[in-house]
């Protein structure tokens, strides 16, 4: 059997094989009967639960727990103990924990494989059709409850399709030709999805860093359901809740994600115990967590995750004064002077690990903006290209990021199999002259006094790009965009607000355009799915309104118009219902090469370094990786459950009393 299968093969045709054990899972010399690492208890559970029975180790890891080795990951076994603190930017972001923790059913390796996780297998049929969830027996939520094949049914019977739930029934994912998967419970620990094609875009869901939580803690929510709860109960909840009905009341205990809800069982490394708002956030140790090294240590080493609530502006200076113990989140680029020169007297080491985003920072024109003007304008090429060419990438890349990025679109990284030269380099060098000619060609020829063009209905060509308010960098950036497009007859008007601001207003329709990070998948391989390039979701600044009419099947948002958005999703579409991963690879080089021919988002610089402050008595952090969202979950690729302080508690203290 291999000992991990490549991407999406699990997923198609060729994936003839059931899903290896994960990487490094290997047992040192001191196993069990069952092959197992002879366990050891955690000597600082008592810090962690302190006041709380636990029943001994034995009887809260899985029977076959994941067994990870830290020598075959290059790192060194450590020991339990300690707080591991790291500032946040707002409350919402504790929901970085789940994120960090990448606990999954199947979850990218470092070598981008999928392997199981919380899984213990993944079984796929020989025609690709059939897909088969395999737990761990044994496997416990958080609160000590079994994990069982009940968990999926719940999410698949009573959540995703009850309509008071999700009226817009299970997520688009499920999909295949339109129709939904058969679900079969077969045992207590293994469930079914069967379709009548090959569902490719299936596992690689499952490993993201915001997964779908395809199920859910049964035996807790249950009371909140109309099916299950008692009527009277449910009342009285809902009055007190002061919301509309039982769905309402459900969906506030459904969070999965947010980890808001303290009292929502969870199977990630570590538990929220702090109600929001806060602005300091105490996660302890799941003590029913599914792995453990290969010496017996249950993990997570680290004890309790602190989350410090900090103002966004301030998280770089409070990082450089050692007030976080790992810390690359609020901190960028223009940072790495400040904590480099910090690092004596922080008691922390700055590691650079590459931005795996498409660009660093990129514009997003709002394709289904309501105003017809500038709705046009946006969807005439030319007038990409002409924004694009009036960009001085070299100035950008010399003066924000010293020469160390390289211009290019937003696109994939050289990094990624995918890669093509002129997928990075089309309509990409700075030609002012060429730009002009195009906006002449459009006939924007028409000027006020300041050498500004004018639209067609005599408004000023002055584009709003709005931001979210949360990046200096991008406001630097956006300020030496505007000097060179100025000399095309360009305007560039920054208008910062907040994030959930900018999003709404985008979803209306409002926004003309918008600068955020570039695609969050910089390294793609062809088993990954190609989600940023089509128009699927909402979430995508490009076309809100296009995405939200494919998230809700047409049910609300606008129909796609043009021939490259249609085109865009017949190519998804092809990816979807790929048997090979060459046919995979065929579909993600034409959408790659029609966002570079039509610069449907406009890039700036690639590669640049992330800042990742660490401090010098925390270990099995690399100081070689990549940084980035999907793949990546930030440091959660990297396994933080294995991270810890050199200053913990030794081995040699005496284990606690059960």
């Amino acid at each position: 059997m291999r000992r991990g299968l490549t991407g999406m093969a699990v997923a198609l045709l060729l994936a003839l094989a059931p899903m290896a054990a994960p990487a490094g899972a290997q047992t040192d010399t001191r196993t069990g009967a069952n092959g197992v690492p002879e366990l050891v208890e955690t000597p600082t559970l008592s810090r962690s639960h302190p006041q709380t029975i636990l029943p001994r180790v034995a009887e809260r890891v899985p029977a076959e727990p994941m067994v990870t080795d830290m020598a075959a990951m290059g790192r060194v076994p450590g020991r339990h103990g300690g707080d591991l603190t790291t500032l946040i930017g707002r409350t919402k972001d504790v929901r970085l924990a789940v994120v960090w923790g990448y606990a999954r059913l199947v979850g990218w390796t470092e070598d981008l494989d999928l392997e199981p996780d919380i899984l213990k297998d993944v079984e796929v049929s020989p025609d690709g059709r059939a897909v088969t969830l395999v737990l761990r027996k044994g496997h416990r939520w958080s609160d000590g409850q079994p994990f069982t094949a009940d968990d999926f049914r719940y999410y698949w019977e009573d959540v995703a399709n009850n309509a008071e739930l999700m009226p817009s029934g299970p997520p688009a994912f499920f999909l295949v030709e339109g129709k939904l998967p058969r679900f079969e419970v077969l045992s207590e620990t293994a469930v079914r999805f069967t379709w009548e094609a090959p569902n490719p875009a299936f596992l690689p869901e499952l490993a993201k860093a915001r997964p779908p939580f395809i199920y859910r803690p049964a035996h807790y929510l249950k009371r909140f359901h109309a099916r299950y709860g008692d009527p009277a109960e449910l009342e009285r909840m809902i009055a007190e809740a002061r919301v509309r009905n039982w769905a309402a009341l459900h969906n506030r205990a459904d969070e999965m994600y947010d980890f808001s809800n303290i009292a929502m069982p969870t199977l990630q490394p570590w538990v929220n115990t702090t109600e929001s708002p806060a602005q300091r956030y105490v996660l302890v140790r799941n003590p029913f967590f599914h792995r453990i090294d290969a010496q017996g240590q249950q993990l997570p080493y680290i004890d309790r995750l602190i989350l410090m609530v900090a103002d966004g502006r301030l998280i770089a200076a409070k990082t450089a004064a050692g007030e976080s113990d790992l810390q690359a989140r609020g901190i960028g680029f223009s940072n790495i002077t400040t904590l480099k020169r910090g690092e004596r007297g922080g008691n922390y080491r700055t590691y650079l690990w590459p931005i795996s985003k498409g660009s660093a920072m990129a514009l997003y024109p709002n394709m289904t903006v309501t105003d017809p003007v500038w709705r046009a304008l946006l969807r005439d090429r030319r007038f990409r290209h002409a924004l694009s060419l009036g960009i001085d990438r070299e100035m950008l890349n010399r003066v924000m990021y010293f020469g160390l990025g390289t211009p290019a679109n937003n696109t994939a990284l050289p990094r990624s199999p995918l890669s093509q030269e002129s997928y990075r380099s089309d309509w990409c060098r700075y030609d002012p002259a060429e730009a002009g000619r195009l906006l002449d060609e459009i006939g924007l020829t028409e000027r006020r006094g300041d050498g500004i063009r004018l639209l067609p209905d005599g408004r000023p060509l002055q584009i709003i790009v709005e931001t979210a308010g949360e990046s200096q960098e991008q406001v630097d950036m956006l300020a030496l965009i505007e000097e060179t497009w100025r000399e095309i007859g360009v305007g560039l008007f920054v208008k910062a607000s907040q994030r959930d601001v900018m999003r709404n207003r985008a979803f209306a329709g409002q926004l003309v355009m918008s600068v955020w990070d570039g695609f969050d998948n910089g390294i793609p391989t062809p088993e990954m799915a190609p989600d940023e390039l089509a128009p699927v979701s909402q979430a995508m600044l490009a076309w809100p309104e296009w995405g939200q009419y494919h998230e809700t099947r047409g049910k609300s948002g606008e129909e796609p118009d043009t021939a490259w958005a249609r085109r865009l999703l017949e190519l998804y579409d092809s990816w979807r219902t790929a048997t090979t991963r060459q046919e995979q690879a065929e579909a993600w080089d034409a959408m790659l090469a029609i966002h570079a021919e039509e610069t449907l988002t406009i890039g700036t610089v690639q590669g640049i370094p992330q800042p990742v402050a660490v401090s010098n008595v925390l270990r099995n952090v690399p100081e070689t990786a990549f940084y980035g969202w999907d793949p990546g979950a930030h440091f959660g690729l990297f396994r933080m459950d294995t991270f810890w302080r050199t200053d913990a508690p030794g081995r040699g203290e005496a284990p606690v009393t059960q």
